[in-house]
């Protein structure tokens, strides 16, 4: 028998890489399916980017700064003012986008023997970071309404005493957040046993949280074992530059310098970074707009008779379908594409521009006359 080419780990064979349906604009013209901020950068925030690109290419033959000394410093200065107190740069990571931090974590404080624990349904690449550091994943599951069983939870954590436990907030692919004190009960949890466990709050869309919902950010002084991770996908709109970032003791920061690659953040990263955050205002000033037109859309939802998760991000799960891949196919045939994830029977759909939401209405209303009521 000839042998398998190429000798990929036996655990990885036959599994296909993550990613959504990517279609092209001509295919679907309202792509409301990653969650992107459907307002791109100003003209005056893309000059100044291109500005700071340009002068960082002048020196391209040398290697970035490895620590990104300026870049953390700016990093920490916009945390102080987003919910945290008193961050600061040595408090700071970043890489190449929320997926990298969250695998370097795992890397770091996860790895053979040890265990990775969140609740579904949660962020589908959680478990692939597992996979890829050869961590144990284990999952508990959310309440009916999304929301955590705290005290379920708590009995897990103490139970497995995960090394590392995710908890986006607001959850993806829910959009649910968690309460203050769910992560204060589960920091305590992960403290309790030796050698303890890290817990990671995922605030990849932390700034399109509701009015009163608070960040986790505002735990840090009180818990060393937590981790708060953000992103500039999202609400800085910019996620083709690929940076996220997480706020934690110095000492977490220091522990995943010993497993990031060398020089790991390219100088022309760090210039675009640091360029979007002197135009945070500006870049963040459509948040409000896309915070109104998702509860408009939860609204809209409810109305229509679907069962719809109350959102704190920039998208909405609604639902649900006895045949969700249909409705998901009618809508892309009517030139709209969502994202078929989450429980069975579930869709969600990214908030965009008015005109994209309106799109996306008639279509829904459209497809569903041609194929079923909501389950």
């Amino acid at each position: 028998m000839s042998p398998v080419f190429p000798p990929l780990r036996e655990e990885l064979q036959g599994i296909e890489p993550y990613g959504a349906p990517q279609l092209s604009l001509e295919q679907a013209p309202v792509q409301l399916n990653v969650n992107e901020n459907p307002y791109g950068p100003s003209p005056e925030a893309t000059a100044d980017i291109a500005r700071a690109v340009g002068e960082a290419a002048v020196s391209l033959n040398r290697y970035p700064d490895r620590e990104f000394v300026e870049l953390r410093t700016a990093l920490a200065a916009y945390l102080d003012t987003s919910g945290g107190t008193g961050v600061t740069a040595e408090m700071v990571w970043a890489a190449n986008g929320s997926n990298e931090v969250m695998l370097q974590l795992l890397q770091a404080f996860g790895g053979p023997g040890r265990v990775a624990l969140s609740f579904a349904p949660t962020y589908s690449m959680y478990p692939e970071y597992a996979r890829d550091t050869m961590t144990e994943w284990v999952a508990g599951h959310r309440a009916e309404d999304f929301s955590l069983d705290l005290d379920a939870a708590r009995q897990l954590v103490l139970e497995r005493q995960p090394s590392v436990v995710l908890l986006p907030s607001p959850n993806n692919p829910t959009g649910t957040a968690l309460p203050p004190e769910a992560v204060t009960m589960l920091c305590e949890a992960a403290a309790s046993y030796e050698p303890g466990g890290l817990v990671v709050v995922d605030e990849a869309y932390g700034e399109f949280r509701r009015a009163g919902t608070p960040s986790a950010l505002e735990l840090l002084p009180r818990h060393r074992n937590l981790v708060v991770t953000r992103t500039m996908s999202k609400a800085f709109a910019l996620a083709g530059a690929r940076l996220g970032y997480l706020a934690a003791d110095p000492a977490i920061c220091d522990a995943i310098r010993v497993v990031r690659l060398p020089y790991h953040l390219s100088a022309v990263t760090q210039a675009t970074a640091l360029a979007a955050l002197r135009h945070a205002p500006e870049l963040l000033g459509r948040v409000d707009d896309l915070r109104a037109e998702r509860d408009e859309t939860v609204t809209w939802l409810r109305e229509q008779g679907f069962e719809v998760a109350d959102s704190d991000a920039n998208f909405v799960l609604f639902g649900r379908f006895a045949d969700r891949h249909a409705v998901w196919q009618g809508l892309v045939d009517r030139g709209v594409l969502i994202r078929e994830t989450g429980p069975d029977g579930w869709l969600r759909v990214s908030v965009g521009t008015p005109d994209e939401m309106a799109a996306f209405r008639q279509a829904l209303l459209d497809t569903i006359d041609t194929t079923e009521e909501p389950a």
